[in-house]
């Protein structure tokens, strides 16, 4: 990003951070630069520089996130508008997206309810099957699932669901359906969305350990093609979610035997 001149590390960047948001994760720093929410520039060895602009950057790209629950790439639409970060690296039809999003998804309540001709379906199991379809309308997802439309406002505010624009039309992927599945069962035993939303920043930190882990494979240096990087990329995340279900199957089973 241009601005002052980048000098700080991404470690005096989350201490800055902390000071306003405490709980703030290195990882989610990473996330959102992922998200492109943040454009630091790099040194000669690869490593992060941060101005005070992109500190800027990052604590209103926080703010909008968490305390104003904004999906994401509404987030950048706002920081652009702000001037806080780049139009260079933007094109003009991320920006129509972003823009549609800010009018179709934050501005627009969900229907009364789902069409009558498309009866509820319970996908309530430990494991939601997954869609056949891509993309759902947003009286799809809920015709689908069974979440009510107060139910679905509140996910999407958590960030669980988060939609897309195509031709025009606010839609939502076959993942979003499952989560939407899976989290109606949660919320039917009157489990509070929030805690939900902090499975979704566990899920967030568990893919930053994944990026910090295949950084050095993705700043080159290496024979290795893309197409390889990825397939170890993808073995890694494999590794990391066969040991995270271990070690939450070992915390579960002390939990429940005390």
């Amino acid at each position: 990003m241009s601005g002052t001149i980048s000098s700080m590390r991404i470690g005096e960047v989350h201490a800055q951070l902390r000071k306003f948001y405490p709980d703030i994760e290195l990882s989610k720093i990473r996330y959102y630069e992922d998200k492109g929410l943040v454009e630091p520039s790099r040194s000669r060895k690869g490593y992060r520089l941060y101005s005070e602009r992109d500190v800027a950057c990052l604590r209103e790209a926080i703010r909008l996130a968490q305390e104003e629950f904004v999906p994401l790439r509404v987030v950048r639409l706002r920081l652009l508008e702000q001037g806080l970060l780049s139009n260079a690296s933007v094109t003009p039809i991320t920006r129509q997206v972003a823009r549609e999003a800010t009018v179709n998804v934050v501005s627009t309540p969900a229907p009364a309810q789902a069409p009558p001709t498309s009866p509820p379906t319970r996908t309530l199991s430990n494991e939601a099957p997954a869609p056949i379809k891509q993309f759902f309308t947003t009286n799809e997802l809920l015709a689908t699932t069974g979440v009510s439309p107060a139910e679905f406002n509140q996910l999407q505010s958590m960030g669980l669901i988060s939609p897309v624009v195509i031709d025009g039309e606010t839609m939502y992927g076959a993942f979003d359906v499952r989560v939407a599945a899976l989290s109606r069962a949660l919320l039917s035993r009157g489990v509070d969305a929030r805690l939900l939303g902090s499975l979704r920043r566990i899920a967030e930190r568990e893919v930053g350990v994944i990026d910090e882990l295949t950084l050095p494979l993705r700043q080159g240096g290496n024979d290795l093609s893309r197409e390889r990087v990825l397939e170890i990329s993808a073995d890694v995340a494999r590794e990391v979610s066969a040991l995270r279900t271990v070690l939450f199957e070992r915390e579960i089973a002390q939990y429940l035997e005390g």
